[in-house]
C-alpha cells in the first residue's frame, strides 16, 4: 500500500514515515519544505502547499492510498487577536478541506487526521473522554473543530476518517512555549505557575503520536475520534520541581492566584501584547486530563512515555542546543 503523508516533513510526520518504511510500505511525503532526513533515501518527497487546491491535486493521489493529514499551524509563535483567524484557518481548515476534496475526486477513502484536545475548551468532566462537550476558546481550537465537523460529513459519503486529539506534543525538534520555561530555570529565576500547581499537566510524546497513526491504519481506519495523552500525569508542582532539581537550578516555584493571572493575560491580549494564547492560559489550572483508554481498546495503542521523562528530554535538547552539542532523539519509555 502507498501511504501519503501531508505535512509529513513536520514534527509527527518525520517519525511516522520511518515507521511505515520499516513495515515495508511505500511512503510519499507531501510538504512545503524537505529536510535532510535519512528516510528520504527510501521515501519520495513531493512539494505541496495544502492551502492551494492545485498543489494538493498535483500530489497525485490514487484510490488505494492511505492518507494522513499532519499539516497544521500551531499556537507557536503567538499571534495577536486580529491575526488569529487568518493564521490558523487557511492551513488547518481549508488545507484539510482541499485534501478531502482531492481524495474524493481520486477515489481515496482512508484518512488519519490530527486535530487537538483544545476543541474541548474548559474542563467539564475529568478525565475527559471523547464525548466531552466541545467549546473551543480560540481560533486554533475552532479551526480544528471545523475539520472534525467536515470529517463527519465526509464519513456519510463513504470515507473512513480516524481523528486524533492530542495533548501538548513534545519531542526532539520542538520546544515551543517550553523554551520560555527553560530560560527561567537556566537563569535561576522564579517559575510562576497559574494557580497552585496541584493540578496535573499532561503531555504526549511525538513518538507515541506517530505510533497512534500507524495503529489506526493497521486497525482499518475506524470512523472514530481518539484522545492522545500520557498515563498518570503528575501535578504541575512535581513536574516542574523535578525538572528544576534535574537542571541543578536555584529556581523556585511561585504559585499565583489563577484568576488574577488570567485577567492580567486577558488585558495584555486585548492590548495586542500577548505572552500566551488564551487557549493555553485559560485552562492552565484546570484538571485537563484526557482519558486515552478508547485508543487502547480499539487500536491496541497505549502511550509509552512519561511526562517527567519527556520534559527532561526536552530540557536536555534545549541545553544541548545552547552548548552547541547534539542530543539523541529518543525518550525513555514508561516503566
Amino acid at each position: 500500500m502507498r501511504h501519503v503523508i501531508f505535512g509529513g516533513d513536520g514534527f509527527v510526520g518525520r517519525h511516522l514515515a520511518p515507521k511505515l518504511l520499516a513495515d515495508g510500505e511505500d511512503v510519499v511525503v507531501a510538504d512545503i519544505v524537505r529536510s535532510d532526513l535519512p528516510h528520504y533515501r527510501a521515501a519520495r518527497f513531493v512539494t505541496c502547499d495544502v492551502t492551494d487546491p492545485a498543489s494538493v491535486a498535483a500530489v497525485g493521489l490514487k484510490p488505494d492510498d492511505m492518507v494522513y493529514n499532519l499539516s497544521a499551524k500551531m499556537l507557536s509563535p503567538i499571534q495577536v487577536r486580529a491575526r488569529r483567524h487568518d493564521f490558523f484557518f487557511p492551513v488547518n481548515f481549508h488545507g484539510t478541506e482541499h485534501i478531502i476534496q482531492t481524495m474524493d475526486r481520486t477515489g481515496a477513502r482512508k484518512l488519519v487526521h490530527y486535530t487537538t484536545d483544545m476543541i474541548y475548551g474548559h474542563t467539564m468532566v475529568s478525565p475527559m473522554t471523547e464525548d466531552h462537550p466541545v467549546a473551543p476558546l480560540g481560533e486554533y481550537g475552532l479551526s480544528k473543530l471545523r475539520t472534525e465537523e467536515l470529517a463527519v460529513e465526509w464519513r456519510k459519503r463513504g470515507m473512513s476518517i480516524a481523528l486524533f486529539r492530542p495533548r501538548l506534543i513534545i519531542g526532539p525538534g520542538r520546544l515551543g512555549i517550553l523554551e520560555k520555561l527553560f530560560k527561567l530555570i537556566d537563569g535561576n529565576l522564579p517559575v510562576p505557575m497559574i494557580g497552585s500547581g496541584r493540578n496535573p499537566y499532561q503531555f504526549i510524546s511525538v513518538f507515541d503520536c506517530a505510533e497512534a497513526a500507524r495503529a489506526a491504519w493497521r486497525a482499518g481506519v475506524p470512523n472514530e475520534a481518539y484522545n492522545l495523552g500520557s498515563l498518570n500525569p503528575p501535578p504541575v508542582r512535581k513536574l516542574l520541581g523535578d525538572l528544576i532539581r534535574h537542571a541543578g537550578s536555584k529556581s523556585i516555584l511561585l504559585p499565583t492566584p489563577g484568576w488574577v493571572v488570567k485577567r492580567t493575560l486577558d488585558l495584555l491580549d486585548l492590548m495586542n501584547m500577548p505572552i500566551m494564547d488564551p487557549e493555553q492560559y485559560l485552562i492552565a489550572d484546570e484538571e485537563c486530563v484526557l482519558d486515552v483508554s478508547k485508543a487502547e481498546r480499539q487500536l491496541g495503542w497505549a502511550p509509552q512515555y512519561r511526562d517527567e521523562d519527556m520534559l527532561i528530554a526536552a530540557y536536555s535538547e534545549y541545553r544541548a542546543g545552547k552548548d552547541g552539542r547534539a542530543v539523541a532523539s529518543r525518550h525513555v519509555a514508561a516503566e
